[in-house]
């Protein structure tokens, strides 16, 4: 009886433990960089073919996209790092972007302007 206790207690400590952890298709999250509204993450499974991976998703959701999986760690951090610097540089290059535009509708609405 008390080999049994130990044993349902040790599945509780174990489900709680699990509990802490995110996971996505048996790969444990344990890395997670945000950039805007994406998240980027590194995914690990000991037991996979590819042991790592990288994935991104919208901040604050859980539906995981775009997996760039990877043999080893390092692999995967920089893949993560990457992944986190191409949006920064397209979020940088869309405020330009969107800066110009306004721009330019400011100087149309000076040139429409009647003189006094």
């Amino acid at each position: 009886m008390d080999d049994e206790k130990r044993l349902m207690n040790n599945n509780k400590e174990n489900h709680v433990a699990n509990a802490d952890k995110e996971v996505n298709a048996g790969y444990v999250i344990t890395d997670r960089l945000t950039v805007g509204n994406s998240e980027f993450v590194i995914g690990q499974n000991e037991n996979a073919p590819a042991k790592f991976v990288t994935w991104k998703c919208t901040k604050g959701e859980k539906n995981y996209y775009w997996g760039h999986y990877c043999k080893d760690r390092l692999t995967a951090l920089e893949d993560l790092c990457n992944r986190a610097l191409d949006e920064i540089h397209y979020l940088k290059s869309y405020k330009q972007e969107k800066e110009n535009i306004e721009k330019k509708a400011q100087r149309v609405e000076k040139k429409c302007e009647p003189v006094r």
